[in-house]
């Protein structure tokens, strides 16, 4: 799955190479090998080489690095840079767009970077690191904001961060952004929580569990009656010459665009 409309993005320690190859063929859209908090400080070095010698034996991922104010961060660019196999990075606690430009221009301006937003301060810098040389795409550390807030896990506490990175997207024309994972409840919560992210205009989830990944990759697709009736209202829309009526007329063409986009992307026909 092309990686700007990929749904589930799976996170994988990089600690546990058995689960690389089930990882990648998993029905997660992408897979992000973590060296960034699912590894001890003392076993980063052994697992970033893990991670180098899976992607140059024909692997393909994502990589979570470390955050730009750690000793940490020189060591994984260094070591990524022009690895076969690395898709992009996510960099982890992106707190301004000086860390996405830093990270791309150290991976040698080719690799893209997912900014991990996770506190308060890389919320409300989020248009800046939205609009930064290199950002591919925002993505929300639900957990760590919490932490950095004291927020609650309730939808209402976590409506404004989602919300602040669904505009910084759209204002650095990016795809939509990629919700924090859901780590209980089973899949009804996981379920909710997807439906939750998809009606303020996300179009991602990060995700600790394999076997969540039908579940968002089924709520973050387009419905077949959601791509009948993107194909009607633009259908309509071109047999009108394109007129707009109303000022209800673009809202309307906005959205039904946007479905008919990840309608095709995920092979979802109209009925």
């Amino acid at each position: 799955m092309e990686s700007r409309y990929a749904r589930t993005w799976l996170l994988v320690p990089a600690t546990r190479p058995d689960r690389f190859d089930t990882s990648l063929n998993s029905r997660a859209d992408q897979i992000v090998l973590d060296i960034e908090d699912a590894v001890d400080p003392s076993r980063k070095p052994s697992a970033r080489a893990d991670v180098i010698s899976w992607l140059r034996g024909g692997g393909e991922a994502w990589v979570r690095i470390n955050d730009r104010g750690t000793t940490h961060w020189q060591d994984d660019v260094d070591e990524l840079k022009d690895v076969p196999g690395l898709t992009g990075v996510m960099l982890a606690k992106t707190e301004s767009a000086e860390h996405v430009e830093d990270t791309y221009a150290a991976l040698g301006g080719t690799t893209p970077v997912l900014a991990l937003v996770e506190s308060a301060l890389g919320i409300e810098d989020a248009r800046h690191i939205a609009t930064a040389r290199g950002c591919f795409r925002l993505a929300f550390g639900s957990g760590d904001y919490r932490r950095d807030t004291g927020a609650s896990a309730e939808d209402l506490a976590m409506a404004y961060p989602r919300s602040r990175l669904v505009t910084a997207s759209r204002i650095g024309n990016l795809p939509g952004p990629i919700d924090g994972p859901t780590v209980a409840g089973g899949h009804g919560a996981l379920r909710e929580q997807s439906h939750m992210a998809v009606s303020l205009g996300m179009t991602g989830k990060l995700s600790l569990d394999i076997d969540h990944s039908p579940v968002i990759n089924e709520v973050m697709s387009p419905t077949q009656t959601d791509a009948t009736w993107a194909r009607d209202i633009l259908r309509a829309f071109d047999e009108n010459g394109g007129v707009v009526r109303d000022g209800s007329d673009l809202p309307r063409i906005g959205r039904a665009r946007r479905i008919q986009t990840l309608a095709q992307a995920f092979g979802v026909e109209p009925l």
